[in-house]
């Protein structure tokens, strides 16, 4: 059973990491979740101090993932349309644009979106570099708490083995 956990851990686990760049896949969840399931196996266990702190680091990590778009595109003088031009073109970037898409998607993007509603070149350009500096910080934010949290499991795991 310990073998089944920890292999579904590490998908997790990795799904988490892989999710820090996906925005429809909740990256630190699915790390947070992980870690739980090496935590119910028979080979190591983790303090209630670490499940609480790596919860709550979770927990606000995917509160901000929402929120800082939204500042970002604020603080750029942008709309709503920038933010969720800036978010599909992320999406659109990672998959049909690959690795560039990452960085181009969101700006080009919000440029877009802020385009089609209005805004002179300029402004739109702005909002799209305000939009992207949200999701950027986001993706950062994501990626560092779940490889955090996998390399405590993997370290968790190599010192119970020996």
């Amino acid at each position: 059973m310990d073998f089944i956990l920890i292999l579904l851990a590490f998908i997790l686990l990795l799904t988490g990491i892989v999710g820090a760049f996906i925005p429809v896949l909740p990256g630190p969840p699915f790390s947070y979740a992980g870690l739980l399931l090496i935590h119910f196996t028979s080979i190591t266990a983790f303090s209630a101090r670490v499940l609480i702190t790596f919860g709550i680091i979770t927990l606000l990590i995917t509160l901000a993932d929402y929120l800082l778009p939204i500042w970002g595109t604020k603080l750029g003088k942008g709309t709503r349309h920038g933010m969720w031009g800036a978010s599909i073109g992320l999406v659109v970037g990672i998959f049909f644009f690959p690795p560039l898409g990452v960085l181009i998607g969101p700006i080009a993007g919000a440029w877009l979106a802020e385009k089609v509603n209005g805004k002179e070149s300029r402004d739109a350009f702005r909002s799209a570099l305000g939009s992207f500096v949200g999701l950027l910080l986001g993706i950062v934010l994501k990626f560092t708490v779940s490889i955090a949290m996998t390399w405590y499991a993997i370290y968790a795991l190599i010192t119970a083995m020996a």
